[in-house]
């Protein structure tokens, strides 16, 4: 099982949009595929249709009292599963920090799904915590979505720095640009600089479109309710080339 965590420090900058989209798509291709919304808001959960509940909340998911596999929930796709999220996730932080070797111990919960999925993606709540720390360890490939503004770009370091000092193993930094407005020259400076100086940047970029905040109302991947459009060619793209990545 390959696991991808999209993440940010910053919230805001399409991280959900890009998990349910490309779980979406890994699952179409046949991949068994489960995503864990790891965020107490919930969006992805919302997204899918799902009632946003653990039973136990993440106390008893942390302690082991609640295996994740009888957590999981089906959605309206084949070959795709949901790990919803629970309110009580806002709280996760408490709970590894009570745990036996808390940076460990969401990859071990994740150890008893090998067999039954391909891909698992996470999608993470924006912090730096001894949650991100725990991602850190059990992710293979840490998406990272970026705006194109001076701001995402300090992020960007200060976030590869975090993952370069973290205890290994340590998963692979793939950045892609979001929410781009190809109007504004910021944002054109911006992708056309960060693309020629980092070699962990893909081709794909999101473009800022009402079309992706209609993924709310119509609880739906955009690559499902609008398969023609901009962005879902963008996602297209960008889940080619996490699945290159992630298969090498």
């Amino acid at each position: 099982m390959r696991v991808v965590a999209t993440y940010n420090i910053k919230g805001g900058v399409g991280k959900t949009s890009a998990a349910v989209n490309l779980a979406y798509l890994s699952a179409r291709e046949g991949h068994r595929t489960l995503l864990w919304d790891l965020d107490p808001q919930g969006a992805a959960t919302f997204l899918f249709r799902v009632r946003p509940r653990v039973r136990g909340g993440v106390k008893a998911l942390i302690r082991g009292r609640t295996p994740l596999d009888t957590v999981i929930k089906g959605t309206d796709f084949d070959n795709l599963d949901l790990l919803p999220a629970d309110f009580s996730y806002r709280k996760m932080d408490l709970a590894l920090d009570r745990a036996k070797r808390p940076t460990r111990r969401i990859a071990q919960l994740l150890k008893p799904l090998e067999a039954e999925y391909d891909i698992l993606i996470l999608d993470c709540p924006p912090s730096v915590s001894l949650v991100s720390e725990g991602v850190l360890r059990a992710a293979d490939t840490l998406l990272v979505p970026l705006v194109p503004t001076t701001l995402s770009w300090r992020t960007f370091d200060q976030l590869t720095d975090f993952v370069a000092h973290a205890k290994p193993p340590r998963p692979r930094i793939l950045a892609f640009f979001s929410m781009v407005d190809g109007r504004k020259r910021l944002h054109r400076d911006t992708v056309a600089q960060i693309a020629a100086e980092r070699s962990n940047v893909t081709r794909a970029i999101v473009p800022a479109a009402s079309i992706v905040e209609q993924m709310g109302p119509r609880r739906l991947p955009v690559v499902v309710f609008s398969p023609t459009s901009a962005a879902a060619a963008a996602y297209e793209q960008l889940w080619a080339e996490v699945r290159d990545l992630v298969e090498h």
